[in-house]
């Protein structure tokens, strides 16, 4: 069980990602999270920061899919004006949206990567699809509610894997 919840990558933020990396080992595609990954889940457009991030994954070559459990509303509010393609309401962990993702964006899932910020949703839903996971500290320290439970959850079950040299990601 805990394999599911170990990422494959971790990094401060999307912007400690090496995107040369990513390229040179086959990657073509990005599913990441929107809120606390891209920006803080109150945040309803895209920093100028996130924005260039963006550009650059495009001009690399890759495709990128923000996958989010969020309403349509948020989702498209925020990936609308930076043109990316989303999936909203995804139900994370559940496989369905990573599986959709990956075939919209017409790639197999050895040349796709998901970025998020969470281990319960989206590394567990990465991981549980096949992908290579890229866990990011939350860009903020707070959460929605619906996020609370979770982090309290995931802090008792990355205290464990810390202890065990599990993981050595440090906050």
């Amino acid at each position: 069980m805990f394999n599911n919840l170990l990422p494959n990558q971790y990094e401060k933020s999307i912007y400690n990602i090496n995107l040369s990396e990513l390229r040179d080992k086959g990657i073509k595609g990005v599913i990441t999270d929107l809120d606390n990954t891209l920006v803080e889940w109150d945040r309803p457009e895209a920093t100028p920061e996130v924005r260039e991030w963006l550009k650059q994954l495009k001009d690399y070559g890759m495709k990128v899919t923000i996958v989010s459990n969020n309403t349509s509303k948020r989702v498209k509010a925020f990936a609308d004006p930076v043109e990316v393609v989303f999936i909203h309401g995804a139900r994370k962990p559940q496989r369905r949206a990573f599986r959709q993702a990956c075939m919209e964006m017409g790639l197999r899932k050895d040349e796709v990567v998901v970025i998020g910020d969470q281990i319960f949703t989206d590394v567990l839903g990465g991981n549980r699809a096949g992908l290579h996971t890229i866990l990011v500290v939350p860009v903020s320290s707070s959460d929605g509610l619906a996020t609370q439970l979770n982090r309290r959850m995931e802090r008792i079950v990355l205290g464990w894997m810390k202890k065990r040299g599990m993981i050595g990601w440090e906050d």
